[in-house]
């Protein structure tokens, strides 16, 4: 079952138990897809899904940073739910062992050689790697491996 096709079952499950929290989180995640969906006139497929909820996750951890800063709990403990939701349709993230190992085959199948090559090294890895972890931090581990 797709990411898509998963979601709109558990907001279906959540309305008939009556879980109003779990229900406009999920409601939250299917504006955004929603939202893409009509802005860009396509419909969304399991990895612009996976790069939709990478976004929310991320704003999720901003906020939670911001609210944790200016003493809010109330409000941590909301992000802090639905972070836990989106996480949940993420696939397992992955080490850092587990991603430099990517680089290194990624480096070998593109023959990259020096910064100019990132392009098509972080190309090659995205597939792989999106929604799995940082991809700021995989640029990085990248940039040192080609210096």
């Amino acid at each position: 079952m797709d990411i898509k096709s998963r979601l709109q079952e558990d907001v279906k499950n959540a309305m008939r138990q009556r879980e109003k929290q779990k229900l406009d989180a999920l409601r939250l995640i299917t504006a955004a897809v929603k939202q893409i969906e009509v802005d860009e006139r396509i419909s969304v497929d399991n990895d612009r899904m996976l790069a939709i909820l990478n976004k929310l996750a991320k704003q999720r951890k901003e906020s939670i940073a911001q609210f944790t800063t200016a003493n809010r709990p109330d409000l941590v403990e909301k992000e802090e739910f639905e972070l836990s939701l989106i996480s949940a349709y993420l696939p397992a993230p992955l080490s850092e062992s587990e991603v430099k190992q990517f680089i290194q085959d990624a480096l070998t199948n593109t023959q990259a050689k020096s910064i100019a090559d990132m392009g098509k090294v972080m190309a090659c890895l995205k597939p792989q790697i999106q929604g799995r972890y940082d991809m700021s931090h995989v640029s990085a581990l990248i940039k040192a491996a080609l210096t």
